[in-house]
């Protein structure tokens, strides 16, 4: 579940942080020519301009972050005989998929996991952890390498992109047309904006990306079905099948996820998901997915 939370939480990060640097420069040219109501044409054209920005900023960003959050050690050359294989499978994996070679690494946690990012499928990354690794049999670690370049080869972070580019737009929109309605009945502010109008803006924005985020959620429910498809046709649907079974596994004996909380939406597991509201679950439970692998869907 690494990839959605760290991209959502980028995101937000940049639409306050740009937001408050435009209120503060004045860049906000909003009002219509009596200075009192929303032109919302113009209202729309500017958080559609930003509202993408700060979602194709945290796909640019997407790699670097994803490394210095998990501690990724990319391999460049092998220096034992896993991560030989690791490069190899990687390697044979992505020339199957049809994308470039991706940079390859490993991160130090002691749970089983893998994420991929980045913003071209030929320029992404692949990384496992350390657990996955010790555990895992060779079988099912490159059913989840598989299932990982499944979403590169998918263009998944590219989708999501342009899903929270759309959800950014709507978002701004609507809360400073809170914002300037609270400025308006509450503070009374005839013209202009005034205080009330960036303190609510502000609070507005947060909470609609909040509730926002169930529609991302959902996109990346529905595409964790087609990378274990993707895995299931890489390398092999009885793989496949016995590694989400070892995830799930691992998931009931109680194992504690080590991986920052915002870099969980990127992995191929996560214990998250199973104990919040099914909304905001950013995977599918385990057992819908062995399932769906099992009845060839």
């Amino acid at each position: 579940m690494l990839r959605i939370g760290l991209f959502l939480l980028t995101n937000i990060g940049v639409l306050v942080v740009a937001s408050i640097t435009l209120n503060l420069l004045g860049v906000n040219h909003i009002l219509d020519e009596s200075g009192s109501g929303l032109n919302l044409k113009s209202l729309l054209i500017f958080c559609a301009v930003f509202g993408f920005s700060g979602s194709f900023i945290s796909l640019f960003l997407s790699k670097f972050i994803a490394k210095k959050t998990t501690g990724t050690q990319i391999i460049d050359t092998p220096r034992t005989a896993e991560q030989k294989w690791l490069l190899d499978t990687v390697a044979e994996l992505s020339q199957k998929a049809g994308i470039g070679m991706p940079e390859v690494g490993i991160f130090p946690a002691p749970e089983a996991n893998a994420f991929a990012t980045g913003w071209n499928r030929n320029k992404s990354l692949v990384a496992v952890s350390a657990g996955l690794l010790q555990r895992f049999d060779r079988e099912e670690a490159r059913a989840v390498l598989a299932h990982e370049i499944g979403h590169v080869a998918n263009g998944d972070m590219v989708t999501l992109t342009l899903i929270q580019g759309v959800v950014n737009t709507f978002v701004m929109f609507f809360a400073r047309i809170i914002g300037h309605t609270v400025d308006r009945v509450v503070f009374k502010t005839e013209r202009g904006l005034g205080i009330g109008y960036y303190v609510v803006t502000f609070v507005a924005e947060i909470v609609l990306a909040f509730l926002a985020s169930m529609i991302v959620m959902a996109f990346s429910r529905y595409r964790e079905y087609r990378a274990d498809q993707a895995g299931a046709n890489l390398a092999s649907r009885a793989g496949m099948i016995r590694a989400l079974q070892r995830l799930q596994a691992e998931t009931q004996a109680g194992a504690q996820s080590s991986m920052p909380s915002s870099m969980k939406a990127f992995g191929i597991s996560s214990g998250f998901s199973q104990n919040m509201a099914k909304l905001f679950a950013s995977h599918p439970p385990l057992e819908e997915r062995i399932r769906a692998l099992q009845q060839g869907g």
